[in-house]
């Protein structure tokens, strides 16, 4: 039998949403980011929001807005343009509280909370700076010896990366919520929904269940579940300006105009009033005016 249909809008997702909540954003600095999700978030008026992400201009954009508060991010990055400038910004001045872990660390997070446990252990940030400028980290000792020397190693702890929700952007997903990438990598995107209360999967185009492996795709390693997933909303082009190959590369064009917004709340406002204040068919329309 075909599982529950989960199908929504953008609209539907914000509602979901409160104020004051825990976010996960999948992907990875400019690379297939929910940004038709983060535009939604951007429309309302949501604030105080904590955003958990290995950051691009989703974390920008809401520290820009002011919604979000808090960051917990591996790194925040446009890629093509190393730091994002409106996340520096407000790191800079105080804005938001950041919590900057290592990669690895941030992976281990994830893990730690799609599996339900409060930690794991890893020494991935041990002899850095990490520990002593978040000191809210904490070590643990190694309840084995080592085979060689007996010794109990000391191990940093990473605390589970618990999340209210979860955005991430698919290449093809079913009107169920299963989610394939086709892509080289999957950016986390999995661990995210798993390590969610609830998750909402944005995605290129609603196929039927059986097309999602159309062209070879092996949905073994390249698969989201619908029993982890809430929602499921059909946004073409819902990635831009970020890439989604192989369907799309990153606008760079765009993106360039985007960071230049750093410049000034002038420069800010204009782009807001020009693409972030409209709905996303008025978005979508006018990016395809831009390129034509």
């Amino acid at each position: 039998m075909p599982g529950p249909d989960k199908r929504c809008t953008a609209e539907d997702v914000v509602a979901e949403l409160r104020s004051g909540m825990t976010i996960g954003i999948g992907g990875w600095g400019s690379r297939r980011k929910p940004m038709s999700l983060i535009r939604a978030i951007l429309r309302s008026d949501l604030r105080d929001l904590t955003i958990v992400a290995y950051g691009g201009p989703d974390v920008g954009l809401l520290c820009r807005s002011g919604q979000a508060s808090a960051v917990v991010s591996g790194f925040v990055s446009l890629d093509s343009i190393p730091l994002e400038p409106h996340y520096r910004a407000a790191r800079q001045s105080g804005s938001i509280t950041a919590t900057e872990l290592d990669e690895g660390m941030f992976l281990l997070g994830l893990q730690a909370a799609a599996w339900r446990v409060p930690f794991l252990p890893t020494r991935a940030g041990l002899g850095s700076d990490v520990p002593r400028l978040m000191p809210h980290l904490r070590t643990v000792t190694s309840p084995y010896a080592e085979p060689t020397s007996g010794e109990f190693e000391e191990l940093l702890a990473v605390p589970a990366l618990q999340l209210d929700v979860a955005l991430v952007h698919q290449h093809r997903a079913d009107e169920s919520g299963n989610a394939v990438w086709l892509g080289e990598d999957p950016f986390m995107d999995d661990l995210m929904v798993r390590a969610a209360d609830r998750a909402f999967v944005s995605t290129e185009a609603i196929v039927d269940t059986d097309a999602l492996t159309e062209g070879g795709v092996d949905v073994t390693h390249q698969r989201i579940s619908r029993l982890d997933v809430t929602g499921v909303i059909e946004s073409p082009n819902g990635a831009h300006f970020t890439e989604c190959p192989p369907n799309y590369g990153r606008d760079e064009a765009f993106q360039k105009r985007y960071a230049a917004t750093a410049k000034s709340d002038e420069t800010w406002d204009e782009f807001r009033t020009d693409f972030l204040d409209l709905d996303e068919a008025g978005y979508q329309a006018k990016v395809k005016e831009l390129a034509s």
